[in-house]
């Protein structure tokens, strides 16, 4: 579809209400040139982009991405926490899980996406704990820089079992075992649609006076106006369709042999995804633990994401012979796998041990922490097998 300029640049989200820590000269310097490079990038492209290839260079370009860059992202001296780094019962937990899998499939775990390499590390260690290690343990890594961190953490705390850890630089031709993601969609380019008076728009980036503003024009990409002419959704509606996560979903999905894909993020399924009232969709900013919602603040020094559709992301996998195995919140699945119990096995009576993780717990399961915003998805292949993760909670047909 040949693309026509719709509307002028202009903002998308209001002015930030907060404040947010000044960055340091060398910061300032590393974002100006990310800035550059992606205005090069407009300018070759007939002046302006889409806003998935705006997020893609902003989270991933080589060298000054915010993912392949050497600043820290996570825990509390980075912009953000994530489950992992808030606490280690969270991939004791997850071990459980993973275990049952590989006793149905194969002796096989592929991590995408490790992050600090801390998730890998309580989970190895917990198999190791339960005599149920698998043979080998893949993490698929797109950043130099935490392939770097993930090999050195887990070369200092598990040297005997490095050995059974591989760095992928690409995913292989055939999976099998547990195949699993930690906040992984969230961070893949997502495009932006605007329906506008009968229309499907969209809102991609141009530059203006060296500034980075919105543009609104017909959908380039027929499989992006397809998907979105079939959402139903008011006029004057903005959201994103993430064509990244659902290739990716996808892929994986078409190499499993046998076993299941695992994915852990914030989301919701389609229906609430693209409810009446959440009208300028989801996309949001992480800047030194700040959220906000301005894409364009130092590109390379936030963090930028987006909900997941879930209903998305299963249609894909299914698409390719997979079956949906369970859909719950976090809150039930690490209840229903043992994190009371594993809780338990420090006694109340240490208050200095069982204090704080008493208090991990409760923001991992809360509603009002991290226990409904984050759900939880499992999509097999190959493999019959009843979770215990899914004996209370399953929302499936919220899908």
């Amino acid at each position: 579809m040949r693309a026509a300029r719709i509307a002028p640049p202009r903002r998308l989200y209001p002015s930030m209400q907060v404040t947010l820590p000044p960055p340091s000269t060398d910061a300032l310097a590393h974002s100006a040139r990310l800035c550059e490079l992606i205005r090069n990038d407009i300018r070759s492209q007939g002046g302006w982009i889409p806003f998935s290839r705006f997020m893609e260079l902003a989270l991933y370009a080589p060298g000054l991405g915010y993912y392949t860059a050497g600043a820290r992202k996570f825990g509390e001296s980075g912009d953000f926490v994530t489950a992992p780094e808030l606490s280690s019962l969270f991939g004791r937990t997850l071990a459980r899980q993973l275990q049952e899998v590989m006793q149905a499939s194969t002796p096989h775990i592929l991590e995408l996406g490790a992050g600090s390499g801390k998730l890998a590390l309580d989970i190895l260690s917990e198999l190791a704990r339960r005599d149920a290690l698998p043979e080998t343990y893949s993490i698929l890594e797109v950043s130099a820089d935490l392939r770097q961190r993930q090999q050195a953490l887990l070369q200092e705390m598990l040297p005997h079992l490095f050995d059974r850890i591989r760095w992928l630089d690409a995913l292989p031709d055939t999976l099998s075992g547990a195949v699993f993601g930690n906040e992984v969609l969230d961070a893949l380019p997502v495009h932006l649609v605007y329906w506008h008076a009968g229309r499907i728009l969209e809102r991609g980036v141009s530059t203006e006076d060296n500034r980075f503003v919105w543009v609104d024009r017909l959908p380039q990409n027929e499989t992006l106006h397809d998907i979105a002419s079939g959402i139903a959704v008011p006029d004057d509606y903005l959201s994103e369709v993430s064509l990244t996560a659902r290739g990716l979903v996808s892929s994986l999905a078409e190499r499993l042999t046998r076993g299941v894909l695992l994915f852990i993020d914030y989301g919701f399924g389609a229906r609430e995804y693209y409810h009446p009232q959440r009208h300028r969709g989801t996309l949001m900013c992480h800047y030194r633990h700040h959220s906000h919602d301005d894409p364009f603040y130092l590109p390379g020094l936030q963090d930028i994401t987006a909900h997941v559709d879930f209903t998305a992301a299963a249609e894909a996998a299914i698409d390719y012979g997979a079956h949906l195995l369970g859909y719950t919140t976090q809150a039930h699945f690490l209840l229903n796998n043992g994190i009371i119990d594993l809780l338990g096995e420090s006694s109340p009576d240490n208050m200095r041990e069982y204090l704080p993780l008493s208090k991990q717990v409760q923001r991992l399961t809360s509603p009002a922490e991290m226990g409904e915003l984050f759900k939880v998805m499992v999509l097999g292949k190959g493999i019959d097998i009843s979770l215990q993760n899914f004996m209370m909670g399953d929302r499936s047909r919220s899908l």
